[in-house]
């Protein structure tokens, strides 16, 4: 299927390699062949059905332009465009608070790229941040497969200073101003646990 976005510009899907699992006495690694998006996904049914948070992935809004019928009980979309920039991946409730975050992967062992970033998802970032609402980021370092939640702040203030040079956020920044999440049973992604961490803050 062939998609564009709202310019016409064609979307190309970055494909990533799955990782072999790594064994660590200390850890429980969640790479069953698994994206971070699959992995949030299953950690959110599972805060759902114990009546934990309610949070969903949010769908991204699409206009099919051509479909094709292989079959009369199949169709196949075969080209679409985004109706619009999409947000973030990720909103819902806990605890009464708002929440609203992206999850973003990269295969960079010592940095985390900016680029991963599009400006309108920072716009849209601190304007919940401004009504009051918790923003992060969940970062997952695919090749050591380490996890880290960061918070919304330490992010807009590497964007915003993007024009002195640097590009990107060091691992060990990430490391520092973030919070180190290790893979569990379940949830998969005990990402909540860290985020009582920014209510309390």
């Amino acid at each position: 299927m062939v998609l564009h976005y709202p310019n016409g510009q064609t979307y190309h899907q970055s494909s990533s390699k799955r990782l072999p699992h790594r064994e660590h006495s200390d850890i429980i690694f969640g790479n069953r062949g698994m994206s971070l998006e699959e992995e949030i996904n299953q950690s959110n049914a599972y805060y759902l059905q114990k009546e934990i948070a309610v949070i969903h992935k949010k769908p991204v809004p699409i206009q099919i332009v051509q479909v094709s019928y292989p079959k009369r009980s199949a169709a196949v979309i075969k080209e679409a465009y985004f109706k619009q920039s999409s947000t973030t991946d990720y909103n819902g409730v806990y605890k009464g608070y708002y929440l609203d975050f992206e999850a973003k992967e990269t295969k960079n062992k010592k940095s985390f790229p900016l680029s991963n970033f599009h400006e309108h998802q920072i716009k849209h970032m601190k304007a919940c941040t401004r009504q009051g609402g918790i923003c992060f980021t969940i970062i997952k370092f695919s090749v050591t497969q380490q996890l880290f939640l960061l918070p919304a702040a330490i992010l807009f203030n590497y964007w915003d200073n993007q024009a002195k040079g640097r590009k990107s956020i060091e691992k060990k920044v990430i490391a520092s101003f973030g919070y180190a999440i290790n893979y569990h049973v379940q949830p998969l992604i005990p990402y909540l646990t860290y985020v009582d961490k920014l209510i309390n803050k």
